[in-house]
């Protein structure tokens, strides 16, 4: 895999998942407690034995890139990196980014080393573990100059999706870009069942590949395609015309994977972790998700009940608290008689001093973290939140906020942004 080059893709301003985005990027937006997103692309490419990794950023990037100078670091016999390569101004242009695909076409120069032959294209916000050697071995024994992984669906979420047409080998000849009605996907896109079940793959009656947008390119198919073509974006744009001028092999994927995109997915995603019988599990030792190696103390807890929940590290949680069906995040602090439902808490990055804590105490500020007596249910918390003593919040499709709420509802889902202070007794 020496000769394979990762190139994860930082995404766009990430608007959909604001507020959790008003201050990172998305893959730097912590999930599952411990973790941030851009970890599951990057342990995926080390769990696969490719350890030669770029990432572009270009949107509210300094604390991915701290994450990632802190984490992933190689020692110098592997010959191993994971580079940042951030939009700058350059002899050749000072723009920035136009898309997934002018980023790419923007640094060539990094994947036209002489000892790389296949590039990978990942995205930065996807949940999902695989292993790419399979996805290698699929494009080296078709031949192919493009490989894209493709995701058997029904028809109803093929709606979501770009779908692709493929021939009897696997090959791609079609694809459409969220077909709107059954007689589009009947006319141009559907896949017999029988043909991915033939592959070791249950159907389960879904006729639909859907693209995961996960590509593994011949480097000079790749550096053919974006020097030729002015195009913007891999998904749209690119990966069509590669199915017009170059050999493209499907390679089938049937594991779970989740693209986190909105405040909705996220959340769903989140949660979905603290299941007993999880779709996407955490404790896969041949398959261990990376992050960074933090030296904080085991989670204290007394007199709490605790139920369907992921509890990170360094957390205090007080007597009488309960936690159900939630996340709670690094450092979280949780007083005596809280209630936290269906929620996701981000925790914080540091502990305050006794210093800051007897400040907190003379302005009647309450301190970082979520004090007694409250009760949150549907909501996501970001880090460095101060809640007040019986601060009662309840999402729900029916809730509404007001003009000048700090808050921001998306879907019935109630998100307190990063640093929000809530006052005592503050309801909703």
């Amino acid at each position: 895999m020496r000769n394979v080059l990762s190139v994860i893709l930082g995404g766009g301003k990430g608007t959909r998942l604001f507020p959790l985005t008003q201050y990172r990027s998305k893959p730097a937006v912590p999930l599952a407690g411990k973790y941030r997103i851009i970890d599951i692309p990057i342990s995926n490419c080390l769990n696969s034995g490719m350890n030669r990794i770029y990432l572009l950023t270009q949107f509210n990037s300094f604390s991915l890139h701290r994450h990632i100078r802190q984490t992933y670091q190689f020692d110098r016999f592997e010959g191993g990196f994971v580079e940042v390569l951030a939009a700058q101004q350059t002899m050749e242009g000072e723009s920035w980014y136009q898309g997934t695909a002018d980023a790419v076409r923007k640094n060539l120069r990094y994947l036209q080393q002489k000892d790389i032959d296949y590039v990978m294209i990942l995205s930065g916000d996807q949940l999902y573990r695989m292993d790419y050697r399979e996805m290698l071995a699929t494009h080296q024994n078709a031949g192919a100059d493009v490989t894209i992984a493709g995701l058997p669906v029904t028809r109803e979420a093929a709606r979501g999706f770009g779908v692709m047409r493929v021939n009897d080998t696997g090959r791609v000849e079609g694809f459409i870009e969220k077909p709107r009605s059954d007689e589009e996907i009947d006319l141009y896109v559907r896949t017999d069942p029988k043909w991915i079940d033939a592959r070791g793959i249950k159907s389960h009656g879904r006729d639909c590949l859907a693209s995961m947008g996960v590509y593994l390119f011949n480097r000079d198919a790749l550096v053919d395609l974006l020097t030729q073509s002015d195009y913007h974006d891999f998904g749209k744009e690119v990966f069509p015309m590669s199915i017009r001028t170059h050999k493209v092999q499907v390679h089938l994927f049937d594991g779970y994977w989740e693209d986190i995109g909105t405040i909705r997915s996220f959340y769903e995603a989140n949660l979905d972790l603290t299941l007993p019988d999880a779709p996407f599990t955490l404790e896969n030792q041949q398959s261990p998700i990376y992050t960074h190696a933090r030296f904080l103390p085991p989670t204290r807890c007394d007199g709490v009940r605790i139920s369907r929940s992921l509890i990170s590290d360094g957390c205090v949680i007080g007597e009488g608290s309960v936690i159900e069906n939630s996340v709670i995040g690094l450092r979280c602090k949780i007083g005596r008689n809280v209630t936290v439902v269906n929620s996701i808490l981000m925790g914080a990055d540091y502990y305050q001093t006794e210093a800051e804590l007897n400040s907190d105490r003379l302005t009647g500020t309450p301190p970082i973290g979520v004090s007694d007596y409250c009760y949150l249910d549907r909501v996501i918390i970001d880090k460095n939140c101060r809640i007040g003593q019986g601060v009662h919040i309840e999402g729900g499709l029916q809730t509404h906020l007001s003009m000048d709420s700090p808050l921001v509802l998306q879907d019935g889902i109630i998100v307190i942004p990063k640093e929000t202070t809530l006052s005592d007794g503050w309801r909703i």
